[in-house]
């Protein structure tokens, strides 16, 4: 094994693997007991098996892993297991993203408070106030100081989970039970990779929601994509994305030179990112961001508009295997990413994935919904039930393709408690088209 062309993956999907196996790659892979599929078991040129979110377990199998075979460097686009990947890098002087840099984008009161130890940062129009939620009188003091309404949100989560908007004194009493009921409990219920501990508090910002899929060369920050958010009215579960944004260019520039010089401040040099912002009153604000690429089939999203494989992309770049990307890359489609959801009742049957995954512009179908299932009012993303992710000639098309594929080949059969019965659907799609320049 050549180590200037082995990668020390922490934690992985099967594509993840396949792809840099496909770069001509050799994989060191660090994974998870209950992630282990037979296709990494295939393709992995090493595979440890451990919990690598634990750092006392991952850090001597990575100094055994370093001595023979060696390798370039550490990185995962996977959450759990950005921070280990960054201290392997650190451990060994690899010049990737570092524990400190990865530590700003996982936790977001970190972020916050980098933010704002920035000078002039006082005077930034975009800055959010935040602050530790441990006592129930946080509520009431954060509210006094910086008004309502305003959120609640674990501090390193992800999916949706355990977000809450506090409209005014009378909401604290049930958000901070119901926080204290979360404290200790897993973060989703599928991967349970880690614990939900510690929430903030931060000033709700109030406007559309866009992510922006960037990618970073040696400190020049290329904004792949933005992508347009569709997300409940009550709550704040995604139920759907579209890329191209349908934003006018001096917006998108906007967005652009925000996200930009927020990857500046945070110390990013290289990889890919998805920042989530918010176009508030006085312009972008970032809300969070990951040195990963994003979840909810966006990638995909952006392969089929842009023919750009973000995955290809964090994987080749370490070792120069792809081109630096222009700074402005033009969508020759659109794409959009439409969820299947329903009131709560109970999962009878479910049909027609395979014909909707074989319809004209299909890019992939994932559907979660198994028969005998709960199905509960919308939380968060994991109360969505499957999602259809579709091309089209541009973003409008796209959006309508999405819900034509849902409505006409997907059957997600429920039964309510008193015998009724009734189709999952689309979830709604609010046009943004009326966004303030």
């Amino acid at each position: 094994m050549n180590p200037d062309s082995t990668v020390l993956i922490v934690g992985a999907t099967d594509e993840t693997v396949r792809k840099a196996k496909e770069l001509g790659l050799t994989v060191l892979l660090l994974q998870h007991p209950t992630k282990v599929s037979p296709e990494q078991e295939e393709l992995a040129d090493v595979l440890r098996v451990l919990d690598y979110t634990d750092w006392a377990a991952v850090e001597p199998v990575a100094r055994e892993l370093w001595q023979e075979p060696g390798f370039r460097v550490a990185l995962s686009i996977t959450e759990p297991g950005l921070e280990n990947a960054g201290r392997v890098n650190d451990l060994f002087g690899l010049g990737g993203t570092g524990y400190q840099v990865t530590r700003r984008f996982r936790d977001k009161l970190a972020m916050r408070r980098h933010l704002a130890s920035v000078p002039g940062a006082e005077l930034d129009p975009s800055a959010v106030a935040a602050a530790p939620l441990l006592r129930r009188e946080d509520l009431d003091y954060f509210g006094a100081v910086h008004g309502y309404p305003f959120i609640v949100k674990p501090t390193d989560a992800t999916a949706s989970i355990g977000v809450f908007r506090v409209g005014g004194p009378e909401d604290a009493e049930q958000v901070w039970a119901t926080v204290e009921g979360l404290r200790g409990t897993r973060t989703d219920r599928v991967s349970t990779m880690y614990l939900l501990r510690d929430f903030l508090i931060e000033e709700y910002v109030e406007g559309p929601e866009f992510s922006v899929e960037a990618f970073s060369f040696a400190g020049r920050h290329v904004v792949v994509a933005i992508t347009e958010k569709f997300v409940h009215a009550d709550r704040f579960a995604e139920l759907g994305h579209a890329v191209p944004a349908r934003l006018d260019e001096p917006v998108r520039e906007r967005i652009r030179a925000s996200v930009r010089r927020f990857l500046d401040l945070i110390g990013l040099r290289d990889g890919v990112t998805h920042t989530e912002l918010r176009l508030g009153p006085h312009g972008p604000v970032i809300i969070e961001s990951h040195n990963r690429v994003a979840g909810d089939m966006i990638p995909e999203l952006v392969r089929g508009a842009y023919g750009i494989d973000l995955v290809e992309y964090a994987l080749g770049w370490p070792f120069g295997l792809v081109p630096e990307l222009p700074d402005r890359p033009e969508a020759h489609a659109g794409a959009s990413v439409r969820s299947l959801v329903s009131e709560p009742g109970r999962v009878e049957s479910v049909e027609g994935v395979a014909d909707a995954a074989a319809r004209d512009g299909v890019l992939d179908v994932r559907v979660t919904a198994k028969p005998g299932d709960t199905v509960h009012a919308l939380r968060d993303n994991w109360d969505r039930l499957g999602l259809v992710a579709v091309t089209g000639p541009d973003t409008d098309a796209a959006v309508r393709r999405g819900a034509e594929v849902i409505d006409d080949a997907i059957r997600i059969r429920i039964v309510g408690e008193d015998g009724r019965t009734w189709l999952a659907h689309a979830a709604e799609a609010r046009s943004l088209a009326e966004v303030p320049a």
